[in-house]
């Protein structure tokens, strides 16, 4: 009887300790040499500062991802990087995503990105010189307008704010430049007008440029971009996709409840002096999109020209 409660004992102080040592370990880190090396295409600006917050607080490596971000110029380069396969995900605007659509490209959404509420100040806005003569939106017709893409939500905004305006936005010279070299270009008279944003509207403002249109808000409570992938990654790697957007949420949630972590953050990956980012506006971070404000955008990318065929928005958005 001895023997037999000695036994039942020493198997249950194995099992004590192999649940312990499970407990343990599932607390821990993946090993470096276990993660799933995964490539991310975004714009070095405030609105991707989710993600670079999210990898710096470790989010990534704990759903098992050993994350690279890439810097790129805009959508056009993003989409080009997630269908040749340089990228596994990356960072793009609603309207790009619409225009992939509508040329057949299979790409989705995973997870939302960046947002704006209400009609007020933004994170993005049309500027002009501070003696130009260009007052209101509707001025803009028949000037030249930079935006970092042509084709995307940048423009697509601008002409909708000159649509509100009573100016026809087809008779706007949309012109490409990178963000950060939008400042220079107002400044030598090369352009009217800058649809620019932060942390860069918050500089070129510093330096006089003043805003015509706060075109993001345009649209109220629209979700401006968020991180995609093509439907056969989203499809052949559900559970790679799933940690991704786990860790993704997660940045996204931190962004919007520390918004003093995002101005920080900005500074690692801008050159955006501290006293500017503690100035600059910043977007709404939340996980989930406004369907209605996407199909109210879509619409009117059909009326500029943008898309042929209205954008079916269930089919660009997460399932």
């Amino acid at each position: 009887m001895a023997q037999t409660t000695r036994t039942a004992a020493a198997v249950a102080a194995v099992a004590i300790a192999l649940s312990l040592a499970a407990c343990s370990g599932s607390e821990e880190p993946p090993a470096e040499d276990s993660l799933t090396p995964v490539t991310v295409g975004v714009i070095p600006i405030t609105d991707t500062a989710a993600l670079w917050l999210g990898d710096q607080e470790g989010f990534f490596e704990e759903e098992g991802i050993d994350l690279t971000i890439e810097t790129t110029d805009g959508g056009a380069t993003s989409m080009a990087g997630v269908v040749s396969g340089d990228y596994d995900f990356a960072f793009s605007n609603m309207v790009s995503l619409m225009v992939a659509q509508d040329q057949g490209l299979p790409v989705r959404y995973v997870t939302n990105g960046t947002s704006v509420e209400g009609t007020e100040e933004g994170f993005g806005a049309v500027v002009v010189p501070e003696d130009s003569d260009i007052e209101q939106p509707a001025d803009l017709v028949g000037r030249t307008v930079s935006v970092n893409n042509l084709s995307n939500i940048t423009g697509a905004t601008a002409s909708y704010a000159v649509e509100q305006d009573g100016g026809d936005p087809n008779g706007i010279d949309y012109v490409e430049l990178p963000f950060p070299d939008m400042p220079a270009a107002l400044a030598s008279g090369n352009i009217d007008a800058a649809m620019i944003v932060e942390p860069f509207l918050t500089a070129v403002r510093d330096e006089g440029a003043r805003v015509v249109a706060w075109n993001y808000q345009a649209i109220p409570d629209m979700d401006i971009a968020g991180y995609f992938a093509t439907t056969e990654t989203i499809e052949s790697d559900p559970e790679l996709v799933e940690r991704f957007t786990r860790a993704m949420n997660r940045s996204l949630e931190r962004a919007g409840e520390d918004p003093e972590a995002v101005r920080a953050v900005v500074g690692t990956y801008t050159e955006i002096s501290e006293d500017a980012r503690a100035r600059m506006n910043l977007p709404v971070f939340r996980t989930e999109f406004n369907v209605a404000a996407a199909e109210e955008l879509g619409e009117a990318l059909v009326r500029y020209g943008i898309v042929e065929n209205a954008p079916d928005v269930a089919a660009i958005l997460p399932q």
